[in-house]
């Protein structure tokens, strides 16, 4: 169970021994390094698939798919680092924990200057690696979903990467993206105060 702190509002304590506050998401402390552990100790599916799969392996192969918008599908699922994997079906019974994910995911994006939405593109990449990684460690025939969508799976395969080397590919991935998105970012949209933080 994480480090709970009362009094400022309902806090957790990070890896990197920060606190993160749900009521205000954008003044905490967190880093992309505290974003990675989570995610690499994270197993998707609610741990019901054939082994362990990281949600940090997950948002790297999504980034890998959504060509041109890499960056941010790199951080598609970075709120989960602080607010779990909640499976779909669950989320969509729980309106209250979709505003608070909307509010972390801003506050994310913002802090690492990903401004407005996140791509279409990125959704879509979302839905390939899903349709795939289904395949390839859920039992046979659990895709039916896909059927009668359109969606392509992605050409990937799920390696099981351990938690440690799925958040150093995770960082490794973070550094060699950032610059360039920061280079093709629309002009006017520079970093909020707090996105030099790493």
């Amino acid at each position: 169970m994480a480090a709970v702190r009362v009094g400022v509002g309902p806090t957790i304590m990070l890896r990197s021994g920060a606190w993160f506050d749900f009521c205000a998401p954008a003044s905490s402390d967190f880093t992309i390094e505290d974003i990675a552990h989570g995610l690499a100790n994270i197993c998707r599916y609610s741990g019901q698939c054939s082994s362990f799969y990281s949600v940090a392996e997950h948002s790297i192969l999504v980034s890998e798919t959504a060509v041109g918008f890499e960056f941010e599908a790199l951080l598609h699922d970075a709120a989960e680092a602080f607010l779990g994997d909640i499976t779909r079906p669950l989320k969509q019974m729980l309106p209250e924990y979709k505003r608070i994910e909307a509010e972390v995911e801003r506050a994310i994006l913002d802090r690492f200057g990903i401004t407005g939405k996140l791509p279409a593109q990125v959704k879509k990449a979302d839905l390939r690696v899903l349709a795939a990684e289904q395949k390839q460690i859920m039992p046979e025939g659990t895709d039916g979903w896909v059927r009668g969508q359109k969606v392509d799976p992605a050409p990937i395969v799920v390696r099981h990467l351990p938690p440690s080397e799925a958040k150093r590919v995770f960082l490794e991935r973070f550094e060699t993206l950032r610059p360039a998105y920061v280079l093709r970012k629309p002009q006017g949209g520079g970093f909020s105060s707090g996105s030099e933080q790493r």
